[in-house]
């Protein structure tokens, strides 16, 4: 088994801490087998194996689980915490009506460490969750980035089999499930059209009572086919029109926020440099995972430039960047990147081959007045100047492979 240090790294520190640890994912991204490690990492302190208490909501055994009357009694009942303290795990707790109640009373118990996982991203938005609020810590978890993506393929000796692994994980995307099928096509789009219609039944259609799923699919098929483009309810909605399928704003306004809170999409805002401030139009939109755009609109060719921008994304994403959209007066920076004092600002490119490509990217950096890393990410593997002017070139896998 793998271990996804990014992950537990970050989250290590906060054990034995009055804090509840909250992992938030989409399905299928690995936070099950995250807590298992860190239960694992508890055991391996000479802590009884009885104190340690795992709750899979996605296991039958626990289906009984179903509110928090349910979930308080089942826990207590353990009677594994006389003494010292007990570490409690429940994964996937949005399926446990009212669940904040039961974790704050364990919490206020102060006898339990406690350790969440879920698959919503509004679950800690929620007027119950304030009974939490200011007493946990968030930890948001992504698909493999490239570097585990390798790790994957070289455990499971995929990688001898499988072409060029840059173009298949551009194709196939990161979710660690792929690497325990055969690695063939077909099977892997069985796979990912499978988990992509699990997510959409169980955390956008279920839980929002939607009605017709064909709309929620054609916002998504467009979303998917303008990655790395500005994209806004009116004008997903005016080219369905244009096609014949008429489309409210409202209701794509509804559907992009259902998507976004089942974590199947990303939005990216834009930010003003000269202004200093965040803008609220405009966003540009991005998969959780690029296997996603496969099942859904197919391996296009000329989508391959927002693939690799969805890439740069989730990588950023995954090691704890916060990430916009640069706006630098007309110009457009694809990412800038921000944790803590650090920045950097990314463009993103197939080729820079042709001086109007090059020109186009490296102007986009003009007039920005800090020191802060510039650089500028392509498939190129040679043939640039790796420094000009402030601004760095990198062949794309480098930089996914070198970030820190």
């Amino acid at each position: 088994m793998i271990v996804r240090h990014r992950y537990l790294d970050r989250i290590t520190p906060f054990i034995d801490k009055p804090l509840i640890k909250v992992v938030t994912g989409i399905r299928r991204c690995g936070k099950s087998t995250l807590l298992k490690q860190i239960a694992d990492s508890i055991l391996e302190k000479g802590i009884d194996k009885s104190k340690v208490l795992f709750i899979n909501k996605e296991l039958f055994e626990f289906d009984f689980i179903k509110n928090y009357p349910d979930l308080h009694h089942y826990v207590t009942s353990k009677n594994t915490c006389d003494s010292g303290t007990c570490y409690l795990f429940i994964d996937e707790v949005q399926e446990i009506q009212d669940w904040e109640k039961a974790v704050n009373s364990f919490l206020a118990e102060g006898k339990y460490d406690i350790f969440i996982s879920g698959s919503n991203a509004r679950m800690l938005s929620s007027d119950l969750a304030t009974l939490i609020a200011g007493r946990y810590v968030e930890f948001r978890m992504y698909p493999l980035a490239y570097a585990e993506f390798l790790d994957f393929l070289k455990m499971t000796h995929v990688i001898e089999t499988c072409g060029d692994p840059f173009m298949e994980y551009i194709k196939y995307g990161g979710f660690p499930g792929l690497h325990y099928l055969v690695w063939d096509e077909e099977v892997i789009r069985q796979y990912l059209s499978s988990l992509y219609h699990t997510v959409v039944l169980k955390d956008v259609v279920i839980r929002n009572q939607i009605r017709d799923v064909a709309i929620l699919n054609r916002v998504f098929n467009f979303i998917a086919t303008n990655c790395g483009n500005i994209t806004t309810a009116k004008s997903i909605r005016d080219y369905w029109k244009s096609h014949g399928r008429n489309l409210s704003t409202d209701t794509v306004i509804n559907y992009i926020q259902f998507a976004m809170d089942a974590l199947l999409i990303h939005q990216v805002k834009r930010f003003d440099i000269q202004d200093k401030r965040t803008l609220e139009t405009f966003e540009k939109y991005f998969l959780s995972d690029t296997g996603f755009s496969f099942v859904t609109i197919g391996n296009i060719p000329s989508q391959i430039s927002g693939k690799l921008e969805n890439i740069v994304l989730i990588e950023l994403l995954s090691r704890g960047f916060i990430v916009t959209i640069g706006k630098n007066n007309q110009q457009e920076i694809d990412f800038i990147a921000s944790r803590g004092n650090d920045k950097l600002y990314i463009q993103v490119c197939t080729t820079l081959v042709g001086d109007q490509v090059w020109e186009r990217e490296y102007s986009a950096f003009r007039g920005i007045q800090d020191h802060y890393p510039k650089l500028i990410v392509s498939l190129d593997t040679t043939g640039f100047s790796t420094n000009t002017e402030g601004v760095k070139w990198m062949n794309i896998k480098d930089f996914l492979l070198d970030m820190q």
